[in-house]
């Protein structure tokens, strides 16, 4: 068992007492300790028993940065349209501001930290599939692993008040010491049969497709996304940490997510980064136009070659480099991008891809960066806030985190935002999979129609179903 060892945290949370007695308010203190290697997944699973529903996973396509938390030390949150982005920094610079911090204080991904998401549109009526989820929504850890380019730190976060003594490190240490011991008990994890695969109102929404096509020669709209649900039910709750095995071994490409909440799991392999900030480093991708793989080398290279010369994908993808870049131009100097797409490959899917780089400007800060490009074209349309109040008249589904931000930002200002596509939200024994496409002047709809079936599948494969 990895033994975390007496440092600074005791003295750490002295401290935060005496200040919390200071400024009437809970302090936040957080340690980080360079440990020895530790299996990320079998960390989650460890966490099971005992805060199960409060778990968060991360892992960025080249796998040289994963973040694992267990328990909510804090949850920022909100069900405030306006300003919801700025209203998350707010707090949390509030509570990183006045941070007791110990231990290794310099690597990306470690210490104070938030992990969560938004809403794709905050004024979308929301239903009860997404209730459990505030439309801002990010959760502090209590322990957290980070494996950052080969070595492995833990973070312990702690809230002190007033009202606290010394004996809060004691309960901390045995709550510590006992997840940790969890992580060494071997756990076998299967999936549940799939009794029922619902497709929710697929009729609908192909008229819907045929309908807003009717309807782009009167209107400024040049693309909308409309998005669908497929419903899976199954005879037994599906356990969280199979679908991650699978996710983690099958889409390597892609960011791997899973986000508790009161018992229901956010959880999706995600090919598109909406953002990456390291430093004054910005990252960002412009991902739009899709077609399958093939079975064969030979049949994989041309539908990828039929994808760059495809006129309908390259439209639709050059409206999101546009979008990205201005962007991009906006928060950041120095926007660098290549002339013309390439392929990106995941398992079942190929994608026209476009990287975007630059230097943030001073004072320029990520979620900044999060709220101008959200949503891109690829999962809104153009123009976007015409294309946004276009979705939410026509689409039924309540999108909720589907199709939006969703990452982390520790302390420092560094952070990663994924676009929440390729995902589903699992309920116990049922799970709801998301998948969009967008319409343009010439779509037909059964052919929108295929193409969501096939961004099915890395979710239903990762659940234990086949496609029809």
């Amino acid at each position: 068992m990895v033994t975390i060892h007496d440092t600074e945290l005791r003295q750490g949370i002295v401290t935060a007492i005496e200040k919390s007695k200071h400024l009437s308010q809970s302090i936040m203190v957080s340690e980080v300790q360079k440990i020895e290697g530790i299996d990320p997944l079998y960390f989650f699973a460890a966490g099971r028993n005992r805060f199960l529903g409060e778990r968060f996973f991360w892992k960025n396509p080249s796998g040289d940065q994963v973040i694992v938390g267990i328990g909510v030390a804090k949850q920022l949150q909100s069900d405030q349209a306006m300003g919801r982005f700025d209203r998350i920094e707010d707090e949390w610079k509030q509570l990183v501001g006045h941070a007791v911090t110990c231990g290794e204080k310099t690597i990306p991904g470690t210490g104070p930290t938030i992990f969560g998401g938004f809403a794709f549109d905050p004024l979308k009526k929301k239903t009860d599939l997404w209730s459990k989820f505030s439309d801002s929504l990010f959760h502090i850890p209590k322990y957290m692993l980070s494996f950052i380019d080969g070595e492995c730190y833990f973070t312990t976060n702690v809230f002190c008040t007033q009202h606290d003594d010394r004996e809060l490190f004691d309960k901390v240490y045995q709550d510590r010491q006992a997840l940790l011991g969890a992580v060494s008990e071997k756990q076998e994890f299967a999936y549940p049969s799939i009794v029922k695969m619902e497709e929710i109102k697929a009729d609908e929404w192909k008229k819907s497709v045929s309908s807003l096509v009717e309807s782009f020669s009167d209107s400024q709209l040049r693309k909308v996304v409309v998005a669908r649900e497929l419903r899976l039910h199954f005879e037994s709750a599906v356990q969280i940490e199979k679908v991650l095995t699978h996710l983690i071994e099958e889409q390597k490409e892609s960011f791997i997510f899973a986000f508790e909440v009161n018992g229901d799991c956010f959880i999706g392999a995600s090919p598109e980064r909406l953002v990456k900030k390291e430093d004054t480093r910005v990252f960002s991708t412009c991902l739009a136009g899709s077609i399958a793989r093939g079975s064969t080398l030979e049949e994989d290279q041309l539908l990828g070659q039929t994808l760059l010369e495809d006129q309908k994908n390259l439209v639709e993808h050059q409206y999101v480099v546009d979008m990205i870049k201005e962007a991009m131009e906006e928060t950041c100097e120095d926007v660098t991008l290549p002339a013309e797409p390439q392929l990106m490959k995941t398992k079942y899917i190929q994608h026209l891809y476009t990287p975007v780089i630059g230097q943030s400007r001073e004072g320029t800060s990520l979620l900044e960066i999060v709220n101008r490009l959200h949503p891109t074209p690829a999962l809104g349309g153009v123009p976007k806030e015409l294309a946004v109040t276009k979705i939410r008249e026509v689409e039924e589904l309540d999108r909720g985190f589907y199709a939006a931000p969703i990452g982390w930002q520790d302390s420092r200002e560094n952070g990663e935002f994924a676009v929440a596509i390729r995902s589903a939200l699992i309920q116990g024994e049922e799970a709801s999979l998301f998948a969009g496409c967008g319409v343009v002047a010439d779509s037909e709809a059964e052919s929108e129609y295929i193409e969501t079936s096939i961004k099915f599948r890395p979710m239903l494969t990762a659940l234990g179903g086949k496609q029809k």
